[in-house]
């Protein structure tokens, strides 16, 4: 994946492109990172990047481009459908890690420790309450 391709896709979007993608990742962030966490070898700052995406703190514009990763990750059937093992996941890795270099400063503590409750609490990776 060339770095036009993965600009294009991290394009934060307008307010309603945005809501979409929140309910789209919402849906199924936690079943996509289930089947993936062996092979994302950044699942706990996935996880992170989660929380933050929907942390309503978060400045809008990285709320954009973390939604538009995760909305991208959760998509079944993208440049490299994720049914295939092991290369499935290859192209939403690029787009993950592209999207967590940009915004790395605004993940912060508390959402990697929501994120280590997730990793290290449930063996089905589902969001801990509150």
């Amino acid at each position: 994946m060339d770095d036009v391709k993965i600009g294009e896709i991290l394009l934060p979007g307008d307010e309603d492109t945005q809501t979409r993608q929140e309910r789209r990742v919402q849906a199924k962030f936690w079943p996509t990172l289930k089947r993936a966490v062996r092979v994302v070898p950044f699942s706990r700052d996935v996880a992170a990047a989660y929380y933050c995406a929907m942390d309503p703190n978060t400045p809008r514009r990285v709320r954009g481009i973390l939604l538009a990763a995760l909305a991208y990750f959760v998509l079944p059937l993208d440049f490299l459908p994720d049914m295939f093992v092991m290369v499935g996941f290859t192209d939403d890795i690029a787009v993950l890690a592209a999207a967590l270099r940009m915004i790395q400063s605004h993940i912060n503590d508390s959402h990697y420790e929501a994120a280590d409750r997730v990793l290290a609490d449930d063996p089905d990776l589902e969001p801990a309450a509150g």
